[in-house]
């Protein structure tokens, strides 16, 4: 008899600390959620100031600030829809790309372009142009810069589309985004990189790019586009530094981003 009270109460105890886990876990999931989605929200709302706020002075400047535009509305429509914390992190990230083009469009007017932001994955091993390229592709000129003029309205922040970096800089032409929207790269996409990057420092291979490879690493990342998965999905942002800390509050979280320039 004793031995069956005792089995009983070791299966009482074991299923009560299951219960307790699975609620302490539910708990800290969506107090999670709840912390991603108030950061998400924030960094949406910065941009949003900005986009409706700011008007394009040159063809650069509209252009960078039509390309946060669309940033601001697909940041928008994926917090709407957020149902997981890593989701609220994607919209996260969406918002910051779209204030690194309202910083290119603050600095083609000749404005203050703000505080740093933190950096999009990809960003720093795709590196960025460095001196004034124009080039002949199959009958057809590009030019790249990194400043940006009438020749080269059109900005990038650097990183990764369909596994392969673009470089942070101004461009002629948006040659990346048949990628952005197909997810993979044309044919002459590396002839044309290989034409605009040849010998430019900091800058992968054109034959390192063509396997995939970011500038300066070793290994290839996962074929989609920047917000599709990779870095997006987990690792760096889906926890760790961007889940909150310094960017949930503090200098990005009010400040020179709520008030001000920003």
């Amino acid at each position: 008899m004793g031995t069956l009270i005792s089995v009983v109460v070791l299966v009482l105890l074991i299923g009560g600390g299951a219960a307790y886990y699975r609620r302490h876990r539910q708990a800290a999931q969506q107090r999670d959620l709840d912390d991603s989605k108030a950061e998400a929200r924030r960094w949406v709302e910065r941009l949003g100031g900005q986009v409706l706020s700011l008007i394009g002075t040159d063809e650069p400047s509209k252009q960078a600030l039509a390309d946060a535009a669309e940033r601001y509305t697909a940041a928008g429509s994926q917090l709407d829809s957020v149902r997981t914390a890593a989701q609220s992190r994607l919209a996260t990230q969406t918002a910051l790309e779209g204030l690194y083009y309202v910083r290119a469009a603050r600095v083609a007017m000749g404005m203050d372009p703000g505080p740093d932001l933190p950096p999009v994955p990809g960003q720093g091993s795709a590196g960025s142009v460095t001196e004034d390229r124009d080039v002949n592709v199959e009958g057809r000129e590009y030019a790249a810069s990194p400043h940006p003029s009438d020749r080269t309205p059109h900005y990038y922040p650097g990183g990764q589309i369909a596994g392969r970096s673009v470089p942070q800089g101004w461009y002629s032409e948006p040659w990346w985004k048949p990628a952005l929207i197909g997810g993979a790269w044309g044919l002459g996409s590396a002839l044309l990189f290989s034409s605009l990057f040849s010998g430019m420092g900091g800058i992968g291979s054109a034959d390192s790019w063509e396997r995939g490879y970011a500038a300066g690493q070793d290994n290839a990342l996962a074929g989609g586009g920047d917000w599709s998965g990779g870095d997006y999905g987990g690792g760096d942002y889906a926890a760790g530094d961007y889940g909150g800390g310094d960017y949930g509050g503090g200098d990005y979280g009010g400040g020179d981003w709520s008030g001000g320039d920003f």
